[in-house]
């Protein structure tokens, strides 16, 4: 496989769409988690993922975007306000709902990387693919393996943003710096 080709296969392995909710899972059998909370977790983090697919796909289909990975900076914007109140309502929901407060925290952790990427647009392109994969694999804390497998295939999506020239050095090392002070928030949240 060349570079550009494994490039291309880690960032889509470790797109946040299918890395946070295989993390979440993992992260809630791994706490021995009740079952309901595994459901709950499962379901909020798969209607995220479906929900940013299929508006990314309705973008594109009504030709409002030129391609459902919304690089150019306008539909970029558009996609993180949307992806921002689907995470904090998605949150609000699970702890109405009275589900544990980790559940809520961690989609709201997300929403706050994605609420940074915004903010910082003006100036940088923060990596959201790396913010996330670091995220996640603090979700996995304290399995020590599984945390260090999943901070290997952060390195590899880093490296995989700059090979694509999707983004710059200090967008990946924001992005990092973002989802490992994400991390650290929510483990703070879950008492871990």
């Amino acid at each position: 496989m060349n570079r550009l080709a494994c490039a291309r296969a880690l960032s889509i392995v470790g797109h946040p769409a299918l890395l946070m909710p295989a993390a979440v899972v993992l992260s809630a059998v791994g706490r021995q988690a009740p079952a309901g909370t595994v459901a709950a977790a499962v379901a909020a983090t798969v209607f995220v993922a479906l929900a940013v697919i299929g508006y990314s796909l309705l973008q594109v289909r009504a030709g409002r975007w030129s391609h459902v990975d919304a690089s150019v900076p306008r539909e970029r914007r558009q996609l993180n306000l949307f992806l921002v109140a689907l995470l904090f309502a998605t949150a609000a929901v699970l702890w109405w709902q009275g589900q544990p407060p980790s559940l809520a925290a961690g989609l709201a952790a997300g929403g706050l990387l994605v609420a940074l990427a915004y903010a910082l647009g003006r100036w940088l392109k923060m990596s959201l693919h790396v913010s996330f994969a670091v995220f996640a694999a603090a979700l996995l804390w304290p399995d020590l393996a599984a945390l260090g497998a999943v901070m290997l295939l952060a390195a590899g999506v880093a490296w995989s943003r700059l090979v694509l020239r999707r983004h710059t050095p200090l967008d990946v090392a924001v992005g990092g710096l973002a989802g490992g002070a994400a991390g650290l928030g929510f483990q703070w949240v879950a008492g871990t």
